[in-house]
């Protein structure tokens, strides 16, 4: 079976686990969240569409990376693809359920996870459910808005809330929340003030852009979250990239590059990274998909990066063992 659904293949070429969730036999796990809450600006909406989009464009790509010291991820990696969640789309207290009791499943297989959203909202749902474990958690938040205002209209759950309730759970250590990337007028002088009060660091596009080695940045940012934590999950919504860049995407100036994000994502998941998601991909905007061709390379990097430190784990341990 090589289709996810319909006519949906796997993402990225991975084994189709969607009927057997049996996990053992791969190193790595996707899932998507085909959700859309409300729409908080305009009529930039569709974002449920994005799982289904982003497996459809990873057809056209090999895990080769020469870029990368000339890696093959796929020689290190197996991928497994177990579908998405089944979200309720007019009930918005039972899909950040359904998500949570999903992502703990998959939290207990102890391999990588990556979520393909869906809106910002499903952070929250998914961290708790690592949360839930047991485990205390930082964050790496890449993305040009806080999305911590207490609520939409009243819906707590909302695209622009998540890291509001983020900071209310007890095993999310908030001064390991890294909100990086921030940047543009389209966040609310209350986002600012409500990180600062919750104790999250703020790291905006400027110093990024700004900062003369990003990859030691990225090894400073990761330091931060790691702090006083068991594990670091990253957050990436796409609008941290500039509009030139993320067609796809809310319409954000003065973001990052493609070369910046996806060296950021390399350099934070060789420090060790637990899981992550990539959200906010509007296909209907998008009429040649670069958006959600995009998500590909981004996955390869960061699936790279997490060969890089599972090896310099192994290594590591040899050692210690030589000299025991």
């Amino acid at each position: 079976m090589t289709n996810i659904y319909g006519n949906t293949p796997c993402m990225l070429g991975a084994t189709n686990l969607s009927k057997t969730k049996d996990y053992s036999q791969v190193d790595a796990v996707i899932y998507g969240i085909p959700w859309e809450g409300a729409v908080t600006w305009g009529d930039y909406t569709g974002c449920e569409l994005g799982p289904k989009v982003m497996r459809l464009c990873s057809g056209r790509y090999s895990g080769y990376l020469p870029e990368l010291n000339d890696i093959d991820v796929f020689e290190h990696v197996r991928l497994g693809d177990v579908g998405d969640i089944d979200v309720v789309p007019a009930d918005v207290d039972e899909t950040m359920n359904r998500i949570t009791n999903f992502a703990s499943e998959l939290w207990d297989s102890e391999k990588f996870i990556i979520g393909l959203g869906g809106d910002h909202g499903v952070t929250y749902p998914i961290v708790r459910g690592l949360t839930q474990k047991g485990k205390k958690v930082g964050i790496v938040h890449l993305d040009a808005h806080y999305d911590n205002l207490p609520s939409h209209n009243g819906d707590q759950f909302a695209r622009c809330s998540p890291f509001a309730r983020l900071y209310e759970e007890e095993n999310v250590r908030n001064e390991s929340i890294i909100h990086a990337g921030i940047h543009g007028p389209r966040n609310k002088p209350e986002s600012g003030k409500n990180a600062k009060n919750a104790g999250a660091v703020t790291i905006t596009v400027n110093d990024i852009r700004e900062h003369q080695d990003i990859r030691q940045l990225a090894k400073d940012i990761y330091a931060q979250a790691s702090k006083d934590v068991d594990v670091v999950y990253l957050s990436i919504c796409s609008d941290v990239l500039d509009f030139a860049f993320n067609p796809g995407g809310p319409v954000d100036g003065n973001g990052l590059t493609s070369y910046e994000l996806l060296t950021l994502v390399y350099e934070l998941t060789k420090q060790g990274i637990v899981g992550m998601d990539f959200v906010e991909i509007y296909p209907q905007q998008d009429p040649t998909q670069l958006s959600a061709h995009f998500a590909s390379t981004l996955l390869l990097y960061a699936l790279a990066g997490d060969i890089v430190y599972k090896q310099n784990q192994d290594e590591t341990t040899a050692h210690a063992s030589v000299h025991a």
